[in-house]
């Protein structure tokens, strides 16, 4: 498990903020669904030395204002009443998604209120530049929704950092590795072009939550800013990366954004309860190191992991992957340490299980991302005012002022001729642009793409973010 030797930054930039305090992690230890997880991940990560190399910040708790940034005053003041009492039986908890899943224990808004306010006080940290990094190991609760819990999340602490940090950030992604696919915090943003979900996750049918196909791309203004990749039982961590990889370097290109938020939930990792996924905190570490190399204001959440000594494995490796750290293969002696018995070491081997996942098949769901017969980047609308027909052109030939895309050498946007072509089994359009000739093209920072030859085809060309989508008598500039 050797990897980090170097920070994953460079190191040049301020240690890591650390969320942490006892009363958090005693608070965050109650949930009935990981008990001392908690306890487990602090341990093992303060047993290795790494707190020592971040700056420690203590989490304030979320007040019931800034909790109702997302979700609505009648679901926070349900789940305050029935945390008072304890009371799993009230007849409006149904309602509230209370029940088997998400039970109304005692002092369960105490909790939400807890992990929402860490998460808060993270993205704090970042949009006031104590840091480039922040973590909160035990937030990443990404299925509640604004007047529901759901899937063991009380309180969608991941919704209310990413709400933080619009104060400062006007373009955020969020990407989620958690086995399960990130529906409420997709489904709080499925509107809006400012904040790009990506969620790597098992899709099949009957598990939960049951969202999160390929074709599942928002709504709205927010349409092409969802981005789910579907992935199958048994995958490794080389296959993962790559899927991950391929995904994300199409997505910054595309949204260009300007700080991160990532949930790392553990419950991929082989051994987990869920037994899904075969993968190694290596194989996550590399998905890290990649979108660490960014350099932006990112903020680190885990989510899911329900083998609770692998979970520690591997948060703690993340942890040294953040601080270009090599941990040493033995555990070190501290509180937890039985828990990691038999061999008390730090790497977790892959079981012996088929891989689910189809070479074929990936490819088809990268290609299907990527645009090859679905546009990924965000979508400019060309209103009807910005259109006008050629004469003599086909009908379906329009003139097109292109904004926030291509400049001529003197930094004027260039016009062009759409000739529209409909693939009515995909429900795709296949652009061709006419330019003029020995046009330079630029990227959306002024680099040089390339020179047009006058006639250039976009689909599966070297302008692959670029397409151009018919819908009613609306055209769309990819």
């Amino acid at each position: 498990m050797k990897e980090p030797e170097e920070p994953a930054d460079g190191g040049h930039s301020l240690p890591p903020v650390y969320i942490y305090s006892p009363e958090y992690v005693s608070m965050c230890d109650s949930l009935a669904k990981i008990p001392k997880r908690a306890s487990m991940v602090h341990s093992l990560i303060e047993a290795y030395a790494l707190h020592k190399q971040m700056r420690i910040v203590k989490p304030k708790v979320a007040s019931m204002e800034e909790m109702a940034t997302f979700h609505t005053d009648a679901y926070l003041q349900h789940l305050q009443v029935v945390s008072q009492e304890g009371d799993d039986d009230h007849p409006d908890s149904i309602e509230y998604g209370l029940g088997y899943d998400c039970p109304a224990t005692e002092g369960i808004f105490d909790y939400a209120a807890a992990v929402g306010g860490a998460t808060i006080t993270a993205a704090q940290c970042l949009i006031d530049g104590m840091c480039k990094v922040a973590i909160n190991w035990s937030g990443g609760w990404h299925h509640a929704k604004k007047d529901e819990a759901s899937g063991f999340c009380y309180l969608n602490d991941v919704v209310l950092g990413i709400l933080r940090l619009r104060r400062k950030f006007d373009r955020i992604l969020y990407v989620d590795l958690d086995l399960h696919h990130g529906d409420g915090v997709e489904d709080a943003f499925s509107f809006t072009s400012t904040v790009m979900t990506v969620s790597l996750h098992k899709f099949s049918p009957g598990f939960f939550p049951g969202t999160g196909d390929v074709s599942d791309v928002g709504l709205g203004k927010g349409r092409y800013y969802s981005v789910n990749v579907p992935i199958q039982d048994g995958i490794q961590d080389e296959k993962y990366y790559h899927i991950c990889e391929s995904v994300l370097k199409e997505v910054y290109i595309a949204f260009n954004p300007k700080a991160v938020v990532l949930q790392l939930g553990a419950d991929t990792i082989a051994g987990d309860p869920m037994c899904s996924f075969n993968m190694t905190p290596v194989g996550i570490g590399k998905c890290l190191k990649y979108i660490l190399q960014w350099k932006l204001a990112t903020l680190i959440l885990g989510g899911g992991g329900y083998n609770l000594a692998n979970t520690a494995r591997c948060w703690t490796y993340l942890t040294g992957v953040i601080l270009g750290k090599t941990l040493s293969s033995e555990i070190p002696d501290h509180e937890f340490f039985t828990a990691y018995g038999p061999d008390y070491v730090l790497e977790i081997t892959p079981s012996c299980r088929p891989d689910r996942n189809e070479p074929h098949r990936v490819q088809q769901i990268l290609n299907y991302i990527k645009g090859e017969h679905h546009p990924l980047s965000p979508a400019l609308l060309i209103p009807p005012s910005l259109k006008w027909p050629m004469s003599g052109a086909s009908p379906n030939t329009i003139c097109l002022l292109v904004a926030n895309c291509f400049t001529d050498l003197e930094g004027k946007p260039l016009l062009g001729l759409l000739d529209c072509g409909w693939d009515s089994t995909l429900a795709t359009l296949v652009g061709i642009v006419i330019w003029p000739a020995n046009v330079t093209f630029r990227d959306t920072k002024g680099s040089a793409l390339g020179t047009s030859s006058g006639r250039q085809v976009l689909k599966n060309g070297p302008w692959n973010p670029f397409f151009f989508q018919k819908s009613n008598s609306k055209t769309l500039l990819r």
